[in-house]
């Protein structure tokens, strides 16, 4: 989620009325649109897919709608238009519309659900041709979080891999040379940049632990998980959740350094650090790369003393590992034209355009432009070439080592669940070992349900 803190406002597209539809087709079909209503694929009546995903306004909105322009002048057949609800509402919205018999030809979900999805009989698996191009030609988290079971779903779109994002101006003031590469280190660089006024009030927060969203309360708990070796939830070759493996050494660790911080002052889970870390009221926090696009226009010049470096490990010599979230884009299994939609998604996830030296794909090149990545290595390299935000580099080096979020049956619930009981260590409601035994068993429960 992790996403739902972006700029991603927006309610659902009304359908308008038949009569509607037929007054305003030519205009949307010459506007790059297609009609709000599905054709037959006969002369004059083109086949029409809809796309229904959460990018519901701003830059996100407007480069989706790019290459949709550039598909419907460019073929006559197939057109597709897009829809867009919030985030928050996009998940229910897919569950809804499906079962009244109106889900769209396309999906955009966010790959955590794919199992729930898949689960429901919503996602079509992917071809087999479309599943070989996905497996070549993305990093090996991407495919597994667009892969349930094994099997592709879907193409993988925005990914965000999490790393740690430092004040540099605040870590020199306070005598740290460099961001910390092993927990110790993150303890003491945390300690060293927390500042209190004579009050005991807190001036500068030394780590960013914050209750704000899932991005921040579970997303930098479970890229400090992986770092440590750890996993959430278990799954077995079917894509069925077995359990959640976080009531172990590496989530002891993980929940201890966390009390840790909070009972030394180091981190206020009161503070939301997407507020706080912009104006140097947080000296170091875990996020997703999404987070450059949006700091740089909030920041400024101040902007200049963010850095980011790979999320530290327990010690020295320990393997890097971190979370990697993502979104896929798939076809829906009431879909009736579904060659089509997938011909249009290989169009838009494979082809490449653009100048030479920097050809990409449609979709790489629409996440960049929102300050985003996709999970095409190749791609983000061609496009993140010289006077590029260097600051997108460590992000771009985690797909690599990257850890997919569980994405089994209940995987939603299992996250907010989680949420819950790291919130309740942090305010002190429950010991370390007391929130894992308490994770473990409601997660348990939730991921053993019959979907």
């Amino acid at each position: 989620m992790t996403q739902a803190h972006r700029d991603r406002t927006g309610a659902p597209h009304g359908r308008p009325s038949r009569r509607l539809a037929l007054a305003l087709s030519s205009a949307l079909l010459t506007a790059g649109c297609a009609p709000p209503h599905r054709g037959t694929g006969r002369p004059g009546d083109p086949i029409v897919l809809t796309l229904l995903s959460h990018y519901a306004s701003g830059t996100l909105r407007e480069a989706l709608q790019a290459p949709v322009d550039e598909w419907n002048a460019t073929h006559d057949r197939v057109k597709v238009r897009t829809e867009a609800v919030d985030f928050a509402d996009l998940l229910t919205t897919y569950m809804v519309r499906q079962a009244a018999g109106r889900g769209a030809d396309i999906l955009h979900p966010y790959c955590l659900w794919s199992g729930q999805l898949v689960r429901a009989g919503v996602l079509r698996p992917a071809p087999p041709g479309h599943a070989e191009d996905i497996r070549r030609g993305y990093g090996p988290a991407a495919v597994a979080a667009a892969s349930v079971g094994g099997t592709v779903y879907g193409y993988p779109t925005e990914a965000q891999t999490y790393a740690l994002y430092y004040n540099e101006r605040l870590l020199r003031a306070a005598g740290v040379d460099g961001p910390p590469h092993t927990w110790p280190e993150l303890e003491e660089a945390a300690r060293r940049t927390t500042r209190r006024d004579r009050y005991g009030n807190t001036l500068v927060q030394g780590f960013g632990l914050s209750a704000y969203d899932d991005s921040t309360t579970v997303g930098q708990t479970l890229a400090l998980l992986n770092a440590a070796g750890g996993r959430f939830v278990t799954a077995d070759g079917t894509g069925t959740g077995t359990g959640t493996a976080i009531d172990s050494a590496a989530g002891r660790a993980v929940f201890a350094l966390e009390h840790r911080l909070v009972a030394g002052g180091a981190s206020d889970p009161g503070v939301n650090v997407y507020q706080a870390f912009p104006s140097g009221r947080v000296a170091m926090v875990i996020g997703a790369g999404w987070w450059t696009g949006s700091l740089k226009p909030l920041m400024g010049r101040d902007y200049r003393d963010v850095r980011v470096a790979p999320v530290p490990v327990p010690r020295a010599g320990d393997r890097r590992a971190t979370l990697s979230t993502g979104f896929m884009l798939g076809v829906n299994t009431a879909s009736r034209h579904p060659g089509a939609a997938w011909d249009f998604l290989r169009w838009l996830n494979t082809r490449k355009t653009g100048p030479k030296g920097r050809t990409a794909t449609r979709m790489s090149t629409l996440q960049v432009s929102a300050g985003s990545l996709t999970a095409r290595a190749d791609d983000m390299r061609a496009l993140l070439g010289a006077g590029s935000d260097p600051n997108l580099r460590p992000f771009l080096d985690a797909l690599a080592y990257a850890v997919p979020e569980p994405n089994v049956p209940g995987a939603q619930r299992a996250k907010e669940l989680l949420r819950k009981n790291i919130e309740a260590l942090w305010t002190g409601q429950q010991s370390v070992d007391e929130a894992l035994r308490t994770t473990r068993r409601q997660v348990d429960q939730e991921v053993a349900r019959s979907w």
